[in-house]
């Protein structure tokens, strides 16, 4: 008789205790489930409203001081048709595009307040390069307008979205017209710590462009008088085998630093002083003269548009453009 009583309790346990048990797992099953679909559903949102963020600009216009809400691509238009000739290769005009999109969103997040309430400016000094339409199809000649406004919306339109990124933020995307056969590290023109991803690069090719070579020519007395308006203190002797003498070089090959008579200047400065193309240039005294011979034009950092260019000849698509000037980024969708 006990025997019977404990085979009825242990059965009844069972019935009551496996039903739970499975109802307990469905449940906790379900809520796991739940889970990831919750959190796969905030990843969806979060890049939704970071696109919608990112999707309508604030544009601050210098010359007139007033802000324009326009959309990110349409200001990219004009951004790329500022900064690029239009004749260039569809692959550097997309990886243009790229770059400018990614400068964008790099202002964006990181000069938070600085334009008074717009997210960036059309002054090439300070951001980037825009023009309207309207002034755009002024300059170019009437028979390549429609082609060359077409172009540059697909070069826009066909990288939507894309930009370049460096550990997952994106990069602060410096470019530049001619590198002259090797852009710079920031370091050398800029000072400070640098960035990781804007190394000193070669690129082929260059060397066909206009932007490649110039020279600049001016007195003795004119060159005093230039130096003399930033240094009251500087004297020379041009009579000295050595009065004007180049003492390093950076690693892209310009001019870190020079001796000017009584002085030690950078290479950066006499550019700026002298408004040379490029800190990569050799200085001559030729009689009551000094020459300038200039390789490339701008800072040299970053993306080098005749470079991209070139490559785009030689068969680069944007991606292998990018990733030349850029060391170590990746080009992810926003």
């Amino acid at each position: 008789m006990r025997k019977i009583l404990i085979y009825i309790i242990l059965f009844v346990l069972v019935c009551f205790c496996i039903p739970v048990f499975f109802t307990k797992y469905k449940e906790a099953s379900t809520n796991i489930e739940s889970n990831m679909i919750n959190k796969e559903d905030n990843q969806i949102q979060e890049s939704v409203y970071n696109y919608k963020i990112y999707n309508t600009i604030k544009l601050l216009h210098a010359k007139t001081n007033t802000v324009e809400e326009v959309g990110l691509d349409e200001y990219l238009y004009s951004v790329v048709s500022a900064e690029m000739p239009a004749s260039f290769e569809k692959e550097a005009l997309k990886a243009q595009a790229i770059v400018a999109r990614t400068y964008t969103i790099y202002k964006i997040k990181n000069n938070s307040g600085k334009h008074d309430g717009a997210d960036i400016c059309d002054d090439s000094a300070c951001c980037q390069a825009w023009i309207s339409k309207e002034d755009r199809f002024a300059k170019w000649e009437e028979a390549h307008r429609e082609e060359y406004w077409t172009k540059i919306v697909s070069a826009v339109n066909s990288t939507q979205g894309k930009i370049a990124t460096y550990e997952g933020e994106p990069i602060n995307a410096f470019f530049h017209s001619n590198s002259g056969g090797k852009t710079e590290t920031t370091v050398n023109v800029w000072g400070g710590t640098g960035y990781p991803y804007l190394q000193a690069v070669e690129t082929s090719g260059e060397d066909t462009y206009t932007q490649y070579h110039s020279e600049v020519t001016i007195s003795k007395q004119t060159f005093i008088d230039k130096i003399r308006g930033g240094h009251s203190d500087f004297s020379i002797d041009f009579s000295l085998e050595d009065s004007i003498r180049i003492s390093e070089y950076t690693d892209g090959d310009r001019v870190k630093t020079l001796k000017v008579g009584n002085l030690e200047l950078s290479g950066v400065e006499i550019r700026n002083i002298f408004s040379l193309k490029s800190a990569n240039f050799t200085i001559e005294v030729i009689e009551d003269n000094i020459k300038f011979t200039v390789l490339g034009y701008g800072h040299g950092v970053g993306m080098s548009q005749t470079g991209a260019d070139s490559m785009a000849k030689q068969g680069s698509n944007y991606e292998e453009i990018i990733k030349h000037f850029y060391t170590g980024v990746e080009i992810i969708e926003m």
